[in-house]
C-alpha cells in the first residue's frame, strides 16, 4: 500500500468524530450562552415585577385614599371598598415585594420603610374615617388639614422612587447583560456553524485527496491491469486452441498411421504365407524331377503352375513395395510432425517440456519406421531379383523340359536355388512382420500420449477460460469500485 494512502476505516471515523467532538463543543458552549440568556431574561422579567410591585403599593394606598376621601365626603360606607381593598392589596403586594427582593438587602430595607410609612398612612386613614362615624367633623377636619397624611404620601413615594431608580439600574444591567449573552449566542452559533462548515470542507478534501482519489487511481490501475490480463488470456487461450486443434489433428494422423502399420503388417504376414506356399511348390518340383522322363509333362505341367504362383508372388513382392514406400512417405509426414510440434513446444516455453520429449521420441520412431522401410526396399528389391532369376529358369527349365534328364537335373537345381531364396523370402517377411508389428505398438503409444497431451490442451484452455473470467470478474469489481468512490 502506497505511504500516502491512509487507511479509509481510520479517517472517516476520526473526520467523524472530530465533528461530532466540535458540534458537541458548540451545543456545550451554545448551551451554556443560552442558559444564561435565559437568566439575564428571567432576571429582566424579575425586575419588571418588582416594578410592577412598587407602583401596585402606591396605587395601592391611593386607592384606599381615595376611598377615605369619598366616605368623608359622603358618609356613605359603599365608597370605603376602595379602601379596603387597596389596604388588604397593600399588604399582599409589600409581602409578595419582600420575597422578591430577598436577594437585594438594601432594597428589603428600603421596602420595609415604605410598610412603616404606608402603615402610618392607612393609620391616618383609619382614624379620619373613625372620626367621620363619631361625627366629629372638626377634628376631622384638624387632622385632613394638618397635612399628616400628605407627608406620609411624599415619603412614601419618594421611597418608592428611590427603589425604582434601582431597580432601573439593575434593569440596565441585566438588560445589558442579556444583550452580551444574546452576542455570545449568536457568535457562538454562527461561529461555530462556520467552524464546523470550515472544519467539515477541511474532513472532506481531506478524505478526497487522501482517500479518494489514491483510490480511484488503484482502481484505475487494477481495470487497466485487469483489461492487459484480459488481451493476454484470450491470446493464450487461441493459443491452446491452435495447439488442441494440432493435437487433435496430430492425433487423427497417428491413428491413420497406426491403421495403416497394422495392415502393412497383416500384409506382410500374407506375404510370409505365400513364401511358404511357393517354398512347398519348389519342394514339389525338386521332387518332380527326380521322376522319370514319363512325368516330364506333368513336371510341365508344375513348372506353369509354380510360374504363375512365381507371378503373384511377384504382384504381391510388388504391393510390399508400395506398403513400404507408403510408410516411408508416412515416416517422413511423422517426422515433419514431430518437427513441428518441437517447434510449437518451443513457442510454447516451459509448460511444454513434456510435449518437447513425446515430439522426439516420435521423431526417433519415425526414423527407425523410415530405416525398416528402407530395409523392406531393399529385401523387396532382392526377392524382385529372386524371383526375376526364378522366372527366367522357370521359362528356361519350360524349354528344355523336352531335352531330357540332364536339364531335368539342371532344372532340381534351379527349383532348389528358388526354395533357397524363397525361404530368405519367407524369413524377411517374417521379419518385416515383427517390425511392423513393433511400429504398431509404438504408434499406440505415441496415440495414447497424444490423446493425453489433446486432454491436456483441453484443460488447459479451460483453465485459460476460467482465468479469462476471474480477469473479467476483476475488471467488473475494478469499475464498481472506481463509480462508487
Amino acid at each position: 500500500m502506497s505511504p500516502n494512502i491512509i487507511r479509509l476505516s481510520k479517517v472517516v471515523p476520526l473526520g467523524f468524530c472530530s465533528i461530532f467532538v466540535l458540534m458537541i463543543g458548540m451545543g456545550f458552549i451554545t448551551k451554556l450562552s443560552m442558559d444564561n440568556l435565559a437568566e439575564s431574561i428571567e432576571l429582566q422579567t424579575h425586575t419588571y415585577v418588582v416594578k410592577t410591585n412598587l407602583q401596585a403599593i402606591e396605587k395601592n394606598l391611593v386607592d384606599a385614599e381615595t376611598g377615605q376621601r369619598g366616605f368623608i365626603f359622603t358618609g356613605k360606607e359603599e365608597f370605603l371598598d376602595p379602601y379596603k381593598k387597596g389596604t388588604v392589596a397593600f399588604n399582599q403586594t409589600v409581602n409578595e415585594t419582600k420575597e422578591l427582593i430577598k436577594d437585594n438587602p438594601e432594597q428589603v430595607k428600603r421596602l420595609e420603610e415604605v410598610e412603616k410609612v404606608g402603615q402610618q398612612k392607612l393609620d391616618e386613614l383609619a382614624e379620619t374615617i373613625s372620626l367621620k362615624r363619631a361625627g366629629k367633623e372638626p377634628e376631622l377636619r384638624a387632622l385632613v388639614i394638618s397635612g399628616k397624611g400628605k407627608i406620609f404620601m411624599d415619603e412614601i413615594r419618594d421611597k418608592l422612587a428611590e427603589m425604582l431608580k434601582v431597580e432601573d439600574n439593575l434593569l440596565l444591567q441585566r438588560t445589558k447583560k442579556a444583550k452580551q449573552s444574546e452576542q455570545l449566542a449568536t457568535t457562538v452559533s454562527i461561529g461555530g456553524t462556520v467552524v464546523a462548515v470550515v472544519w467539515g470542507s477541511f474532513i472532506i478534501l481531506f478524505i478526497f485527496y487522501k482517500i479518494i482519489r489514491p483510490i480511484n487511481q488503484v482502481a484505475n490501475t487494477i481495470a487497466s491491469s485487469s483489461t492487459e490480463i484480459a488481451a493476454t488470456v484470450e491470446e493464450q487461450e487461441r493459443t491452446a486452441a491452435q495447439q488442441s486443434s494440432s493435437v487433435n489433428q496430430t492425433t487423427i494422423t497417428m491413428d491413420e498411421l497406426g491403421a495403416a502399420s497394422q495392415q502393412s503388417a497383416q500384409q506382410a504376414q500374407a506375404g510370409a504365407e505365400s513364401a511358404r506356399q511357393a517354398l512347398k511348390i519348389a519342394e514339389k518340383g525338386t521332387l518332380a524331377v527326380e521322376q522319370t522322363l514319363e512325368s516330364m509333362r506333368i513336371l510341365k505341367e508344375n513348372v506353369g503352375a509354380m510360374a504363375a504362383q512365381i507371378l503373384r508372388l511377384s504382384e504381391q513382392t510388388h504391393q510390399i513395395g508400395n506398403i513400404s514406400t507408403d510408410v516411408t512417405d508416412l515416416a517422413n509426414q511423422t517426422n515433419m510432425l514431430a518437427l513441428n510440434a518441437s517447434v510449437e513446444a518451443v513457442r510454447a516455453g516451459e509448460n511444454a517440456k513434456g510435449f518437447t520429449v513425446i515430439a522426439t521420441e516420435i521423431r526417433k520412431l519415425a526414423d527407425q519406421s523410415k530405416e525398416s522401410a528402407e530395409k523392406i526396399n531393399r529385401l523387396v528389391d532382392d526377392i524382385k531379383n529372386a524371383i526375376d532369376s526364378t522366372v527366367t529358369v522357370t521359362k528356361e527349365g519350360t524349354k528344355t523340359v523336352e531335352q531330357g534328364t540332364k536339364i531335368s537335373q539342371e532344372t532340381a537345381a534351379a527349383f532348389s536355388a528358388v526354395a533357397n531364396a524363397v525361404n530368405n523370402v519367407v524369413l524377411n517377411n517374417q521379419q518385416i512382420s515383427l517390425t511392423a508389428q513393433q511400429q504398431a505398438v509404438a504408434i499406440q503409444q505415441v496415440v495414447d500420449a497424444m490423446n493425453s497431451l489433446n486432454l491436456a490442451a483441453k484443460e488447459t484452455a479451460s483453465g485459460i477460460t476460467q482465468t479469462k473470467l476471474g480477469t473479467q470478474q476483476l475488471n467488473d469489481a475494478a469499475q464498481n469500485l472506481n463509480s462508487i468512490v
